[in-house]
C-alpha cells in the first residue's frame, strides 16, 4: 500500500507509524484507518521487529479521532460506520509484540481509545486528554468505555464519558492513563530508552504475556460489536447530526429538541 495518511519506518527493530495528518490534529478518515491497518499488520508480524510505536506528526497531536470533516452521517470508509475502527483497535492488540503511544500532545476521542489500546503509553508533558463523543453526537461503546474503566476505573472512566472534560498530563499519569511523562523534548528519548529495554527481552515470552492479558478483556470486542451496530444507526438520526453541525459551525449544540 501506498500511504498518504501516514509514515512507516523500521529501525533498529523498531517499528514507528506516525498519522501524519498534522493539519487535521492527526484526525484519521477512512482512508488513515486502512493504512494504520495495513501498517500494523506489516509490522506486527515481521520477526525483525520487536515494538511498535504509534504516534501523530509535529508537536500538537498524537491523534484527535474521527475527522467531522468526513463525516455526513456516516464516515467515508467501509466499515458499519463508515470507518473500520474495530478492525484497527482489535489490530493493536492482536499484534503478538508490544505497541507503545508515543503522546505527543493531544489524545482526544477515538485518539483517547486507540492510546488506551496500547500496550503502554508514554507522554509529554504537553499532552492532552479526554472525550467529546457526547459533545458532537458519538461514542466508542466498546473498548473505549468498557476497557477504559478496567484500566482506570468506573467513577473516573465515566467521569471522562460524561462530561468530556481535558485533562492533563500530571492528572493522566496519577489515574494510570500513562505509564510515563516527561518533558516534551524527552519525549523521543524516553521511548527509545522503553524500546531497547523491550527489545532485551524474550519476544515469545512477551507475545504469550500479551495474549493473557488479552484473554481477561476479550469479552470487550463482542460488546463493542454490538455497540457499533447501534453507533451505526444512531449516526442516522437528527440528534447525532446536530453534533456534527454544531461541531463544524462552531456552535453549541442543542441534542434536546432532537430527542424524543
Amino acid at each position: 500500500m501506498n500511504y498518504e495518511d501516514i509514515l512507516y519506518a523500521e529501525t533498529d527493530g523498531v517499528a514507528t507509524i506516525t498519522i501524519n495528518r498534522p493539519e487535521r490534529y492527526n484526525a484519521f478518515r477512512g482512508q488513515t484507518c486502512l493504512e494504520l491497518i495495513d501498517a500494523f499488520n506489516r509490522a506486527g508480524w515481521n520477526k525483525a521487529i520487536g515494538v511498535i510505536v504509534l504516534t501523530g506528526a509535529g508537536d500538537k497531536a498524537f491523534c484527535t479521532g474521527g475527522d467531522q470533516g468526513a463525516h455526513e452521517g456516516q464516515y467515508d470508509g467501509r466499515g458499519l460506520i463508515g470507518l473500520p475502527v474495530e478492525e484497527l483497535q482489535g489490530l493493536i492488540r492482536e499484534v503478538p509484540k508490544p505497541v507503545i503511544a508515543r503522546v505527543n500532545g493531544f489524545a482526544i476521542g477515538g485518539g483517547h481509545v486507540l492510546h488506551v489500546l496500547c500496550d503502554l503509553s508514554i507522554a509529554s508533558e504537553k499532552a492532552v486528554f479526554g472525550q467529546v463523543g457526547p459533545k458532537v453526537g458519538s461514542v466508542d461503546p466498546g473498548f473505549g468505555t468498557a476497557y477504559l474503566a478496567r484500566v482506570i476505573g468506573e467513577k473516573r472512566a465515566r467521569e471522562i464519558w460524561y462530561l468530556c472534560r481535558k485533562y492533563n498530563a500530571q492528572q493522566a499519569l496519577e489515574w494510570g492513563l500513562v505509564n510515563a511523562m516527561v518533558p516534551h523534548e524527552q519525549l523521543d528519548a524516553e521511548v527509545q530508552k522503553w524500546c531497547e529495554e523491550i527489545l532485551e527481552k524474550s519476544p515469545t515470552a512477551l507475545s504469550i504475556a500479551k495474549r493473557s492479558f488479552n484473554a481477561d478483556s476479550e469479552n470487550i470486542a463482542g460488546i463493542g460489536g454490538l455497540g457499533m451496530q447501534a453507533l451505526s444507526l444512531y449516526y442516522d438520526t437528527e440528534e447525532s447530526r446536530e453534533g456534527v453541525a454544531a461541531f463544524k459551525e462552531k456552535r453549541r449544540p442543542d441534542f434536546r429538541k432532537f430527542y424524543k
